[in-house]
């Protein structure tokens, strides 16, 4: 892309930004509910009508609850992406309040100036698709909040008129499986305080018992829709908890099992409650300590692992790489002194 063309990207999406009163073009920021699909300004100074994607959770929230963290580093949902994003009048508005204030603007560039006046006058040969109101809509780029400015270069596409029903014609089109990508950005899963045992300081070279009860971990989902005249798209995603990952917080330990990996139950739970009697017996899930953490603690860190998967309209579907999320929680450990277990 010439630096002429991302003059006028950035000039453009910045003047939007001022003239839209709603939500700008990133993403819902609310990841429980948003009860309106578009986000225009006040009657009589509409200048656009954004198809907003909204985002409905279920089982999110709680103590210590957090985001789910991608176990692939390289995996990313989408940074930009293309939506309806006005009717034809609401656009030629658009157009001509966007370059009026641009060109009042003494920063402007100049040449990005004169770009967007050719392409104002390309668009107003058709009156704007103004005849065509009720036949479909304009559509533009949106961007995650979290899309660095080389990733946003990505949709430099100008709006562009797309009929009801329509293939846009282009890659980054929205669509379910986008829905999904972003639907999993917007998770947010329980906390990962385990249960422990025996109470009290743990023991040197004897076994700390951890669990996690049926109940504590349930899956959880997002479900993001995109509605527009002509257009409904949505996608759910779901995260299901397959594992819970333990390490000691010190390299002078043992984990149980090795691998500190501690698969589901069929039930649901997670390791086994300690029970009287156990205190030597090794534990399906837990840790031995192997010295004292002396007037400090250990920070036992607790990871769950997300299994991520998603359907969406049009029987669309498939899996997400999985996800992590978890806490630390600051253990004791002391040297036998006197112990009645």
């Amino acid at each position: 892309m010439t630096k002429r063309r991302i003059s006028l990207v950035l000039l453009a999406t910045s003047t939007a930004l001022i003239l839209t009163s709603g939500n700008p073009a990133v993403a819902g920021e609310d990841p429980v509910v948003s009860d309106s699909n578009t986000a225009a300004t006040k009657k009589d100074d509409t200048v656009g009508a954004m198809a907003r994607i909204s985002y409905t959770s279920s089982g999110n929230g709680g103590p210590g609850s957090g985001p789910v963290t991608s176990v692939d580093p390289n995996w990313t949902p989408p940074p930009c992406w293309y939506a309806p994003e006005w009717k034809a009048g609401e656009f030629a508005k658009f157009r001509d309040r966007l370059y009026f204030t641009a060109r009042h603007d003494p920063g402007a560039p100049r040449d990005a100036l004169k770009d967007m006046s050719d392409e104002n006058q390309a668009y107003a040969k058709d009156n704007y698709n103004i005849d065509k109101e009720k036949e479909g809509m304009w559509w533009g780029a949106q961007y995650s909040p979290d899309a660095t400015l080389e990733e946003q270069q990505k949709c430099n596409k100008p709006p562009f008129w797309v009929n009801n029903g329509e293939d846009p014609g282009v890659p980054e089109a929205i669509d379910a499986e986008t829905l999904a990508e972003l639907a999993y950005n917007q998770i947010k899963v329980p906390g990962t305080k385990v249960s422990l045992a025996p109470d009290g300081p743990s023991k040197v070279n004897l076994p700390t018992w951890a669990w996690l009860d049926k109940g504590d971990f349930k899956p959880v989902s997002v479900t993001a829709s995109l509605d527009a005249p002509g257009l409904h798209i949505e996608a759910t995603t779901v995260a299901k908890p397959v594992a819970l990952n333990i390490k000691p917080g010190t390299e002078d330990a043992t984990l149980h099992p090795a691998s500190g990996k501690c698969e589901m139950n069929g039930d649901d739970s997670i390791g086994e409650p300690y029970a009287k009697g156990k205190s030597k017996q090794k534990p399906p899930c837990g840790v031995t300590y192997q010295r004292s953490s002396g007037d400090s603690t250990f920070d036992l860190q607790a990871t769950a692992t997300w299994e991520i998967t998603w359907t969406g309209t049009g029987g669309a579907g498939g899996d997400l790489p999985n996800g992590e999320y978890g806490n630390d929680q600051p253990i004791t450990v002391e040297e036998i002194q006197s112990i009645n277990r």
